[in-house]
This record gives structure tokens, sequence and C-alpha cells, in this order.
């Protein structure tokens, strides 16, 4: 049995189509996003909720407390558990998001030197640089847009974001765990601290975190091109590209 990969930049729709494709397939969903991992930062990281799940189990959210060590080691033997567990069930495997080292490094079997918990940069270098040979059976899929239609996307997404649930959500984080933890100093949440003590005002922190999300974007997608095994198609093409393959 295929484990189906959805990828691409952030904002693209991978977490609405892999839905849709889980309810039609008998799948379940396997996070591959860096930052959902956190406890508590849900508004902030655009995770679904239980009621756009539509029932679709979904791993890979809620696994550690934000500012606790979690490598890509310890998510490539997370995952790696997940699609055995959802195979034995009978069930399809979809790995889900646009963390680039986190795919590659299970699509690739990269091996680490030392125990689950080593850095990042802890991987073989050998095995790094090696990404001709994909160790697995993977239909990977990734979405594509044009850059214009992609900014507009992440504006009106930042929009969307930006409401009193995102002040609540980094109120009730920085509460609990200060401002310490570098999970939380980076993109959104910063920007929405930023206003909330009144450095920045609601539009100036908007089009900071749309300056950031894009350049991820532009990172993410440098990244993923280099993998010549992804299909890379239009977001509406998706859905009937993997059901015409699971036929």
């Amino acid at each position: 049995m295929q484990t189906i990969i959805i990828l691409g930049p952030t904002g693209s729709g991978k977490t609405g189509v892999s839905i849709e494709i889980a309810k039609a397939i008998d799948g379940e969903i396997i996070s591959a996003d860096s930052r959902a991992i956190y406890k508590g930062m849900d508004i902030g990281t655009a995770k679904p909720t239980e009621e756009e799940m539509q029932g679709v189990p979904h791993y890979g959210l809620d696994l550690v407390e934000p500012g606790k060590r979690f490598t890509v080691a310890d998510w490539k033997a997370y995952a790696e558990g997940r699609i055995k567990d959802i195979k034995a069930r009978g069930k399809v495997p979809m790995i889900v998001g646009g963390t680039g080292l986190y795919i590659d490094a299970l699509i690739y079997d990269y091996k680490f030197k030392g125990p689950t918990g080593q850095k990042i940069g802890d991987v073989e270098q050998k095995t790094c640089s090696d990404r001709k040979k994909i160790k697995g059976d993977y239909l990977i899929i990734g979405i594509d847009w044009p850059t214009e239609e992609l900014r507009t996307r992440l504006k009106k997404r930042i929009d969307q974001m930006f409401s009193k649930k995102l002040y609540d959500e980094t109120t009730k984080l920085v509460q609990v765990y200060g401002w310490g933890s570098q999970a939380m100093k980076s993109d959104i949440y910063e920007y929405a601290w930023k206003y909330l003590q009144g450095e920045l005002s609601e539009e100036e922190a908007k089009e900071k975190c749309f300056f950031e999300d894009y350049h991820l974007a532009k990172r993410q997608m440098t990244w993923f091109k280099r993998n010549k095994d992804i299909n890379w198609l239009p977001l509406e093409q998706v859905y009937p590209f993997v059901i015409n393959k699971f036929k």
C-alpha cells in the first residue's frame, strides 16, 4: 500500500484537500509541520479544528510543549510508527505538510548520528546529500501556485488569522510559557504580541507577518523543487489525481 504525501508551501491548501482525499480513500493523516507539533499553538499554526477534520484521524499535532526539544529524528521515528500502525489497520497513511526536512528524512530514510533526540544538524552528511533514491513506496504530490495567486492567498489567510482568538491564544501562551520559547518568537505570534504591546499597529503586524510567510513559502519551494519525484499539480487537480490512482 502506498503512502501518500501531499506537500507544498504555507497557505497552499494542503489541509483541506488532504481531508477530502482521506474521506474518499479511508486515509489517516500524519502532519509534517514543525510548528503544529506544539501544544496550545492552534490558531497561529493553522491547525485544523475538530470540525474541519470531519472525522478523519490526524496525528503529529500537539506532541510537545512549546520550548521542548523535538527534532527531525524524533518526527521520523514517530511518523514511521504511525505509518506502520495505519497500514496494519488497512487504512491509507497520508503525510501532509510543508516541512521539507521532515519529509526528506522519511522518504530518503535519513540515518542519524546517535539516538533519537540529536540535533537536526546531526543527520549523516552522506545520507543528506543522496536525494536520488526514495526508500519506500510513496505517491508524492506537490501543490503548485502561481506566485501572485499564492501571495493573495497568504494575505487573505493572515487577515483572517489576526483576530480576537489569535490575541487570546497569544496572551495565554505568554502567560503559561513566558516569552522565552523560540517556538513563539517567530512568525505570527511575535507580531501578534507586538501588536498587543502597542509596538506595532494591527496593519503593521499583518504586513510583517505576510513578509515572513511569503519568504517562508519561497524557501519551502526552493527545497521541494530539488525533488524530481514530486508530481506538481494545481490545487484543483490534486483530488482527482489521487482518487484516480486508488481506483
